[in-house]
């Protein structure tokens, strides 16, 4: 931990070299991703509710998915751009190193750019947690951050298994963005409103409702299950099978020779 933190003081104290250029990048993240929360209002603006979800309602789970999805990626940005990694040649030198491989990677690419975005997912659950009607205690309380915390958990574990896949393939598969920046779009709107297939595929396929849906749904008071509260959990046991993923990679790793 020490050493992922001196990791982050050092890619602060490279960007704070590019003040300007930093900002720009920042208020070009923060507007760019502006306009899917245009799309909502505009949306909400012409129809009172979608398949029975309020306005505000929404914006509480934009805002937590978007959230997740801000620091996921700024964090794990190094294994986004794995694939580069693998082509000429630059995880050899991360293997010949005593310091775990994953630390490596992280402290490579630790994108603060891209808190743009989560700026505004900021500025939008300050909006939404007094607007969303809902009684805020100490159980919805604990269930909001563990969807944040399970979020996270699930776009980091998307991003290793996109990593991990590169070792067979070199090149990045694009289908992936489906899962992660698509995922970030898709959770624009509780999952429920494309249909039950895909409620089911994200589901037990692919763990996102479990942190997006379910804990929400406990959350606004559509439902009074404890066991969607703690559904999250799941995205953080989530991580296993990413990781699974990664190790079965790491040791049949074979130098592209670049």
């Amino acid at each position: 931990m020490i050493l992922l933190l001196k990791y982050f003081s050092i890619h602060i104290k490279s960007i704070m070299q590019y003040k300007v250029s930093f900002f720009l990048i920042l208020a070009g993240q923060f507007f760019v991703s502006f306009s899917v929360f245009a799309g909502v209002y505009f949306m909400f603006s012409r129809f009172n509710n979608v398949t029975g979800f309020k306005y505000n309602e929404v914006l509480l789970c934009f805002s937590i998915v978007v959230m997740s999805f801000s620091i996921s990626e700024s964090i794990f940005r190094g294994f986004d751009r794995f694939p580069v990694m693998i082509q000429n040649g630059e995880f050899d030198r991360v293997m010949t190193r005593p310091r775990n491989e994953i630390l490596q990677i992280l402290g490579m690419k630790i994108d603060i750019s891209r808190t743009g975005r989560l700026l505004q997912a900021v500025v939008i659950l300050v909006y939404a947690i007094p607007n969303c009607g809902v009684a805020w205690s100490f159980d919805k309380i604990g269930v909001l951050v563990l969807m944040i915390i399970g979020g996270i958990s699930f776009f980091s574990g998307l991003f290793m298994i996109y990593a991990g896949i590169s070792f067979f393939t070199i090149q990045g598969l694009e289908f992936m963005n489906v899962l992660t920046d698509g995922g970030r779009e898709f959770g624009t709107y509780p999952l429920s409103i494309y249909g039950e297939g895909y409620l089911k595929f994200f589901t037990y396929i692919i763990p996102m409702a479990c942190f997006q849906y379910y804990p929400f749904l406990y959350l606004i008071n559509k439902s009074d299950n404890i066991v969607y509260g703690i559904l999250p959990l799941a995205c953080i046991v989530f991580i296993v099978p990413c990781y699974m993923i990664w190790r079965y990679g790491v040791k049949r790793y074979r130098s592209t020779g670049s």
